[in-house]
């Protein structure tokens, strides 16, 4: 039986360009080349989940605009269900002009529109297919509220939560209760903290709230840590040529997301995760980079 996923999140169009450094402020560059593609932290979550095998619920909401038509095209390709999607009466689509430069490092602005607009009303009226999952995934770049709302139906039907605090923002501990793992990378680690200059492990800790809590930092190029009340391991990442390293993160949680309802235990989880997410950077783009399956398991055999 596929895992069964419900992700509470974001859709915005990314509107990426490439150039071989990005631009200091006040200056003009010429880039290289100009492309559009879905994306959005919770679309790119939910499409990487289907694409990793899982039956998949989306809950969000677009405007009604040509980029909320290919959102919903994305969607209906990867089978994703969509009957909890809401077309915005009052708001744009979302949307994310990106700057990625030869290194695949990059800089995002997003106008998050019809996002900021989901609700605790639109997570109601999804409570039976929540109540279905096996993990609940979210993120912060929807209304606070809604998605403080969806781990908090999520956890009193008793579904496992995953809470990507990104872009990251100060948190209230009830909040960070309600999270099974929590997966910041490091920034934003350091921003749901206020810590620096301590270890990965000693800030990680400082977010734990409850007993049976996990926090997982991505790490980059170094794979991720995860630490919780029995202890701390890193997991290293596998060796890729990166291309555009946009996404990655999304690609992480939805391969943890898709391990751990699958019944993977912890390290066995974070490294199928680290594996879809070493595959995200192989290629351009967001969404349309997340891997399939088979290219996960392939990677998995050969390292």
């Amino acid at each position: 039986m596929p895992a069964k996923i419900v992700v509470v999140g974001s859709f915005n169009m990314d509107l990426t360009a490439y150039m071989e450094r990005l631009p200091r402020p006040g200056e003009t560059l010429n880039g290289r080349q100009f492309v559009t593609g879905p994306g959005g932290k919770g679309s790119n979550q939910a499409v990487a989940a289907a694409r990793l095998g899982a039956e998949v619920t989306f809950i969000g909401r677009v405007g009604h605009d040509v980029f909320a038509d290919s959102a919903l095209n994305i969607w209906k390709q990867e089978r994703i269900n969509t009957e909890y999607v809401v077309r915005d009466p009052e708001y744009a689509t979302g949307v994310a002009p990106i700057w990625v430069d030869a290194q695949g490092e990059n800089s995002i602005v997003v106008v998050l529109g019809a996002n900021l607009a989901v609700s605790p009303a639109d997570i109601d009226r999804a409570a039976d297919v929540i109540a279905e999952a096996d993990i609940l995934v979210t993120q912060l770049e929807i209304n606070y509220d809604a998605a403080a709302y969806a781990l908090k139906i999520a956890k009193e039907k008793g579904i496992v939560t995953i809470l990507n605090p990104a872009p990251a923002g100060k948190l209230a501990p009830e909040v960070l209760a309600l999270a099974d793992y929590l997966t910041p990378n490091e920034t934003e680690l350091e921003v749901l903290t206020g810590k620096t200059g301590v270890s990965v492990e000693a800030a990680a800790r400082s977010l734990l709230t409850r007993d049976g809590q996990t926090v997982v930092v991505t790490l980059g190029a170094q794979g991720a840590q995860w630490v919780n009340q029995s202890g701390t391991g890193q997991i290293p990442t596998f060796p890729v040529k990166v291309v555009d390293s946009t996404g990655a993160g999304d690609a992480f949680n939805a391969g943890l997301a898709v391990a751990l309802a699958e019944g993977k235990n912890l390290t066995d989880a974070i490294t199928f995760a680290n594996a879809t997410a070493g595959l995200c950077v192989t290629k351009p783009g967001t969404t349309l980079s997340m891997p399939r399956r088979d290219e996960v398991e392939a990677l998995l055999k050969r390292n």
